[in-house]
């Protein structure tokens, strides 16, 4: 298989910097090992090796490595084949067995199969296999999968491991000389357990390089310096005061007790905290000096690695605010900063600043952002469990920043409070630095978006009906299925979807789907309709529930491979989202935003539909291997710099998504998420808030479900409030993919609709149909039968920016 040089090029960086996302739990040092030999492989993970999640973030490459070949390849002699064959015949039972369970629950509900089982979490099958490979070392590899459509479940098999995976485990830690246990998940699983067990290492989702990374730290050719973005705990640790896994509503009741905020807060102490993540080396962190300038707080320390190995360390800096008119978290996370590769007894001076602005909170009674008065104690750690005050900041009086409109809608019930047992008092034993209240007189904010001239000029001599057009999707007149699965866009085969191209003048932007790398078919050929993809189009899985006939069909027709012509384009899948934020580095995630904006200039794609960094709210949400973290600000850096990795490329831009309080799969299209607006604005749109202002992405997708009563796609006070007026944003808002298809007739919430969202500012509802057309049309003229409105002035908005964004990416 000879590969491209890009292809080759891409592949090794990723390679690279593999280790920087993978997170080592526990070390006894019985690892690295000094050269490969005999190994006994174990686990579903081992030979079935998941590379990323399942649904639009699936990645369609040439290849992957799993962690058996890779192994291999590295020159590891492996003597459990006969395990994994055994396996692999239970394994392939078992999803026969879900597949006809899932037919029969679709038919009942009356839903296609294929959407029902969307992103079903197939959980491991109980087993008895002889635990008998031979050799010294013993790697059990556990795999969890998840993916857009459906959640996860705290059951045996998904969160919990099962009774088979708990006695192997077990098993294996005790006969071995040498054990480790490699998770290849995309999200929390429940280790207690096993807590007995030395070495734990999280290996994580990291696309095309996955078994050889894994190769590399157990040699020692690389050191794994990852560190945990959402807390890992035994499951009955979790907060159980929000609700989750109602179709039709979810009250976010925690407030803003997310996370390490919960477990810091009401004194509970995680298996693996927030930030935790060892190395094979050790470090020290001492902090030398904190200062503070008009707002900005500087804080420096010294690093030094006080091990037998090269390796890398984050200095984590938190802060405790004063609980007066608001509660607050015990800490929030505030600034962070990765070291260089140190050598053995090597030390660095990293420089930590943030602005306090940043930490400030929201005030629902008055509408503003306060800083209130008190002291601000600084705590510098490795990780949320492990911090040290080191200095605190006074204020002598509260603080109003910025005085904002209400949005969001209200909700029917308080947030949480914790009982306060610490104190936010400096114990003494640090400096106090006092803060001048007047240095927040100079804060400046972002100015109120505004259309250019020409494209306010150019809208204003389009019909009303081209004005719809910009304003929805290329749809196809067959609609279905085809505007799903990656058939959508004649220009690029496998894209997601395309703007309008029936307004002269105006260039369709190509959407490809991500966030582990671009989605695009691997084979297409060129017809005189446009490309057309040769092979499956849909998202693995899929055909599993297509009836015999239509397999048969689209096998033959729609699928068959002709004899020459055929074009390629191999897309390299890069690490998930959660193993990307685990690098805490900017810089490991600006190249792999590099790699994606390289192969987009290669294959015509402009905008990429990511990053997506929702919040970890709970470990249930299914497409959480698509986000970041349960903590804003990792979330909105990590976003930020993979937009700048993307946008230094000519023509192609990000889509940051999915704005916002998607955090739920179940039912996603009419679920309600009920937030407090305090929540709303200091967790759930603060990440936003800060990749926008830090990497000004090219577009931004609104997310399926309601907040407080209305559809994000129709919120108004969301899109032209916070958006261009706060935040004075000027990228193109999309919708996300709306497809009648999808509607849950037992749920109490509609779907979101073309005319409604226009109206709010929703610039391009996607993927567009004839329907959607109509309903726009029928609006503007007063006709509507749902009695939505629209005006010329709304349309010309939404067509204008469409166009600005349109200029922005061909010329």
């Amino acid at each position: 298989m000879a590969l491209a040089n890009y292809e080759t090029e891409h592949i090794d960086k990723v390679r690279d910097i593999s280790s920087e996302c993978m997170v080592l739990l526990k070390s006894n040092g019985d690892f690295p090992l000094k050269e490969a030999g005999k190994v006994a492989l174990y686990g579903n993970g081992a030979r079935r090796t998941i590379k990323g999640g399942t649904g639009s973030g699936d990645v369609n490459s040439r290849f992957y490595v799993t962690c058996e070949y890779g192994l291999k390849k590295a020159g590891f002699f492996i003597t459990t084949d006969k395990w994994m064959d055994a396996y692999d015949e239970i394994c392939e039972k078992h999803k026969e067995a879900f597949v006809k369970k899932m037919k029969a629950e679709a038919k009942a509900v009356k839903l296609p199969a294929m959407m029902y089982a969307m992103g079903k979490v197939l959980t491991e099958p109980e087993y008895e296999l002889p635990i008998d490979g031979e050799g010294d070392v013993c790697v059990y590899v556990l795999s969890r999968n998840s993916g857009e459509g459906n959640d996860r479940v705290p059951e045996a098999g998904d969160v919990l491991l099962t009774e088979a995976e708990k006695r192997d485990i077990l098993k294996c830690f005790k006969q071995y000389k040498k054990f480790i246990l490699v998770l290849n998940v995309g999200g929390v699983i429940d280790l207690s357990d096993v807590s007995e067990v030395e070495n734990i290492l999280v290996l994580s989702q990291l696309g095309v390089s996955t078994g050889d990374a894994l190769a590399d730290v157990l040699l020692g050719k690389s050191n794994p310096s990852g560190k945990l973005t959402t807390t890992w705990s035994a499951w009955k640790d979790y907060s159980t005061i929000g609700e989750f896994g109602d179709k039709n509503e979810t009250r976010y009741k925690e407030g803003v007790y997310v996370g390490y905020r919960y477990f810091d807060s009401v004194g509970k102490r995680a298996l693996y905290p927030f930030g935790y993540g060892l190395s094979y080396t050790t470090f020290s962190m001492e902090c030398k000096d904190v200062s503070v300038e008009d707002t900005k707080v500087h804080l420096s320390c010294i690093v030094k690695n006080t091990g037998a190995m090269k390796g890398k360390e984050v200095a984590q800096l938190y802060v405790t605010c004063p609980w007066g008119k608001l509660d607050q978290p015990y800490q929030k996370l505030a600034t962070y900063q990765k070291t260089k590769l140190l050598a053995p007894g090597e030390e660095e001076k990293l420089e930590l600043s943030f602005g306090m602005e940043e930490i400030a909170s929201y005030d629902e009674e008055s509408a503003s952002y306060l800083l209130e008065k008190g002291q601000y104690i600084l705590r510098l750690g490795a990780n949320s469990q492990d911090t040290k005050e080191v200095a605190a900041l006074e204020l002598k009086e509260t603080v109003t920043l910025r005085k904002l409109s209400r949005v969001g809608g209200n909700t029917d019930f308080k947030d949480f409070v914790p009982e306060k047992t610490w104190s936010d008092v400096s114990q003494g034993s640090t400096k106090v630095i006092s803060v001048d209240e007047k240095a927040f007189e100079c804060l400046s904010w972002p100015k109120p978006m505004e259309l250019s001239k020409r494209a306010k000029d150019f809208v204003s001599t389009l019909t009303e009906e081209e004005l719809i057009y910009l304003n929805i999707g290329q749809f196809s007149e067959k609609g279905g299925i085809n505007s799903v699965i990656g058939a959508q866009s004649g220009h690029v085969a496998g894209a997601a979807g395309e703007s309008s191209s029936r307004v002269n003048g105006i260039a369709p932007i190509i959407m490809a789907d991500g966030p582990a790398g671009l989605r695009l078919n691997k084979e297409y050929v060129k017809t005189k309709d446009g490309v057309k993809a040769v092979g499956n189009t849909m998202p693995e899985g899929f055909d599993d529930y297509l009836s015999p006939v239509v397999k048969f069909a689209l096998d033959k027709l729609v699928y068959r491979k002709p004899k020459k012509d055929v074009f390629t384009q191999y897309c390299t899948a890069i690490p998930i989202g959660t193993a990307l934020a685990q690098s805490w580095s900017d810089e490991v995630c600006m190249m792999c935003g590099d790699i994606v904006g390289d192969e987009m200039e290669r294959f015509g794609v402009q905008l990429w539909l990511a990053p997506a960094f929702n919040i970890h709210r709970t470990p249930l949400c299914g497409r959480n291997f698509e986000y970041c973290s349960e903590d804003p600000l990792i979330s909105g850096k990590v976003g930020a710099a993979i937009t700048k990795g993307v946008q230094k490329h000519k023509n192609c831009g990000t889509t940051i998504k999915h704005f916002c309080c998607n955090n739920q799969e179940l039912s996603r299209y009419q679920n309600d998420s009920m937030v407090s607006e305090r929540a709303l604005r200091e967790i759930y749109l603060k990440n936003f808030e800060i990749c926008i202002r830090d990497s000004h992405p090219m577009a931004l997708m609104t997310s399926y479900n309601l907040l407080n009563g209305v559809h994000t796609a129709e919120h108004e006070d969301l899109l032209k409030g916070v958006l261009r007026e706060e935040w004075g944003y000027e990228g193109l808002v999309m919708s996300d993919w709306i497809l009648d298809m999808m509607v849950d007739k037992s749920c109490k919430n509609r779907t979101t609709h073309s005319a409604p969202a226009m109206k709010a500012g929703n610039n391009v509802f996607m993927p567009g149909s004839t329907a959607d057309f109509n309903r726009a049309l029928k609006a503007v003229k007063n006709e509507s039968e749902e009695g939505y409105t629209l005006t010329r002035e709304e349309l010309e908005f939404n067509a204008a920016v469409l166009c600005e964004t349109s200029w922005k990416l061909h010329e």
